[in-house]
């Protein structure tokens, strides 16, 4: 017991949300280096060899700069083990961040400082809210010309929602940035352009002390008058208030010259949480509880490409996981062991015997596993909170190979499972009706299908509002209603039936004429 509260007190994992381009990729680049994961950054860019960023896995993502499968990575820094979930920034990849989200225990958000707070960083902010995240903000890339700081904190305040108090403060910006002074540790960090080093750091403990002035000349009594102002305007930072969602600290920096990240990283080790534990149906699991439990909040297929394989990711909310051990699949009622757990370092991968609450764990997997799946070591426990969606654009997908349909069939199959997209079959034509949050992941499916199964896929338009499943005890009445609209009811992939509704009447119709049958929009419906 003793083993695994240490190790719990060891483990921080976060995830580092932003709106595409703010930096985020960066950032986690650079948080890997500190942490000795990776050697070279994907920032760091000879002529001779172009490394992409270590977290962005698919080509696809590569092509186009954002990150679409959420990937984990971890890495030990000042004897604390770091799990960083980097998320999906483009928006029509909500629906996988919303997921990442339900298995970490706090965020970073990542801020343009030109850009200042963008409509995607306001919705993730939202379902951190909405779970008391603890938050900090991470306003990058001064070393441009960007807002004001007290400008950026109103708009953080408004846009976001949150009580912020800035840790460090910058000293100019873009061509006048002389660095940053961290209220935190009482230090000023020198700005040196174009170093790839990490910043000269000078202990001030006293901002009134003259030799400011050596290092900041005129703007040393700008730095005391702001950091007066923001004593005066700001609360001073209290753990708990930030450990309970209520107040996030800020701070600032350039990710891409490596600059107060490293602050960032060691604030974070001193004040973030570590691991919680999380309500299931049942009851309240705490990670110090002996017997292992965890759940599935993401499935990869191909993850390598020379084998084809499936990972379900799984977070460990309580006990011990370990290696060839049999354990509980709940869904299923039936036990299965795993002969590879995996532990992740970016691509890198590693099979582990022991697996610690809070870290992340993939599994091997041949289709036993979907999203929100529960893993135990005998007791029926089903883990809360891990959404499904109801899609909003849908096409008919055609097989373009006649000679490849079963690759095509096996590559649907097992990309749907991913979360990536819902898969329903017409009950009247069999036809194949993808349906997807954004417009991006029917990009991504033709694409992996293509590339890692060999298999390719044309799309044809289809006039649809919404799906809702449905379920009634008045047998005659479902009868009637399957009758009528034979040709707008499909099947899921369980098999359960579903109203494919063309128009926002259409459905209010069913639902007014129907009155004993029940229209879900969500697929964790309870009946």
């Amino acid at each position: 017991m003793a083993n695994i509260k240490k190790e719990i007190s060891k483990r921080r994992t976060f995830a580092i949300i932003s709106h595409p381009d703010a930096g985020k990729t960066t950032l986690t680049e650079k948080l890997l280096l500190f942490g000795g994961a990776i050697n070279v950054a994907g920032a760091v860019k000879s002529n001779k060899i172009k490394k992409t960023a270590t977290s962005d896995w698919m080509e696809i993502e590569r092509q186009r700069g954002i990150s679409v499968a959420t990937s984990v990575m971890g890495f030990e820094y000042n004897n604390t083990k770091i799990n960083i979930l980097d998320t999906p920034g483009h928006q029509d990849f909500a629906e996988d961040t919303f997921r990442t989200l339900t298995a970490v225990d706090s965020v970073v958000v990542v801020i343009d400082v030109a850009k200042g707070v963008e409509p995607q960083t306001e919705k993730l902010v939202k379902v951190c809210r909405m779970r008391n995240t603890p938050i900090i903000v991470f306003v990058n890339k001064l070393d441009r010309e960007g807002k004001d700081g007290f400008e950026l904190l109103d708009e953080i305040e408004q846009k976001l929602g949150l009580h912020v108090t800035p840790l460090s403060w910058p000293v100019g910006m873009g061509s006048t940035f002389k660095g940053v002074y961290n209220k935190y540790f009482e230090t000023l960090n020198l700005f040196t352009p174009n170093k790839q080093v990490v910043e000269e750091s000078v202990e001030f403990t006293d901002i009134n002390n003259p030799e400011l002035e050596e290092y900041l000349g005129d703007n040393a009594e700008l730095l005391r008058e702001e950091v007066e102002l923001i004593e005066g305007v700001y609360p001073a930072f209290d753990k708990q208030q930030y450990l309970d969602g209520e107040l996030s600290p800020v701070f600032f920096g350039s990710a891409l010259n490596n600059f107060g990240v490293k602050e960032l990283l060691d604030a974070f080790i001193d004040i973030a949480p570590t691991p919680l534990g999380r309500e299931t149906e049942q009851r309240f699991v705490k990670p110090e509880e002996e017997a292992f439990s965890g759940f599935v909040f993401k499935i990869h297929a191909n993850m390598d490409p020379n084998h084809r394989d499936r990972i379900a990711f799984v977070r460990v909310v309580s006990g011990t996981f370990k290696r060839n051990t049999p354990y509980l699949h709940t869904r299923h009622n039936r036990k299965l062991k795993f002969a590879s757990p995996t532990a992740f370092m970016a691509q890198k991968k590693s099979i582990i015997d022991e697996v610690y609450p809070g870290d992340i764990v993939g599994l091997h997997d041949t289709g036993n596993f979907k999203i929100g799946d529960t893993l135990t070591e005998g007791e029926m426990l089903k883990y809360k909170g891990i959404p499904s969606f109801s899609p909003e654009l849908f096409k008919y997908v055609e097989n373009a190979d006649p000679m490849k349909s079963k690759q095509l069939a096996k590559g649907l199959d097992q990309l749907i499972d991913e979360g990536v997209a819902q898969l329903f079959t017409g009950k009247h034509t069999g036809r194949k009706i993808i349906g997807t949050v954004g417009a991006l992941q029917f990009e991504v499916i033709q694409y992996r299908l293509l590339h890692e199964y060999g298999a390719s896929c044309r799309y044809e338009h289809i006039t649809l509002y919404k799906t809702a499943w449905f379920v009634s005890d008045n047998k005659e009445e479902l009868e009637d209603f399957r009758k009528r609209k034979a040709n707008n009811i499909a099947l899921d992939k369980e098999g359960r039936e579903v109203f494919m509704a063309d128009t926002p009447f259409a459905l209010q119709m069913a639902q007014d004429k129907y009155k004993n049958i029940r229209f879900y929009f969500t697929s964790e419906f309870k009946e």
